[in-house]
């Protein structure tokens, strides 16, 4: 037990560490931010371009099915 009485301090001040300061975590954030905007970008770029391709396709043709006679 007393081999642990000295150590103890040791361990309670490594263990603790400063804060990172405002700047720091701002770089971060802001990294951060522009990392999830470049791949909403890509998102957005892509639905583009499907949507470019699937508007090049050619239209559906029309049912053969001759429209319901009204009975008339």
């Amino acid at each position: 037990m007393r081999a642990i009485v000295p150590i103890l301090p040791l361990l309670l001040l490594a263990a603790c560490q400063d804060e990172p300061d405002f700047d720091t975590r701002y770089d971060k954030a802001v990294e951060a931010i522009d990392a999830r905007a470049k791949a909403m970008d890509a998102d957005i770029a892509e639905a583009e371009r499907a949507a470019a391709t699937a508007s090049d396709l050619p239209d559906e043709s029309p049912s053969s099915n001759a429209a319901a006679s009204s009975g008339e």
